[in-house]
């Protein structure tokens, strides 16, 4: 029976944004190991589903596909990211804890 990992993929580090970060993705676990190619030195395996990655807009459409397609699945919804609400006008209070300076 094929494993896939149903998950929400973190933001980039080099952005601030969250745009690639609202979509579901399920993954196949690979299947074998990767083997070294002794001529050229690549890693490689042959397992095609590694390369597969299916996009969905929310997790239950993603266990959904699972199951009809009878897939062993984990969940993982990780933790749910908690904005910090900022003004920029707090930067220039008079209350601040540590004076502002250059």
């Amino acid at each position: 029976m094929m494993q896939a990992r149903i998950y929400r993929p973190a933001r980039t580090a080099t952005q601030s944004g969250r745009a690639k970060s609202q979509r579901w993705i399920l993954e196949f676990a690979p299947a074998s190991a990767r083997q070294r190619d002794p001529l050229m030195g690549w890693t490689g395996s042959r397992d095609t589903l590694a390369q597969l990655r299916i996009g969905f807009d929310s997790a239950e459409e993603a266990v959904a596909y699972a199951e009809r397609c009878g897939l062993h699945y984990v969940l993982d919804r990780g933790e749910e990211r908690k904005p910090q609400p900022k003004n920029y006008a707090d930067n220039f209070r008079f209350d601040r804890p540590e004076p502002w300076t250059h």
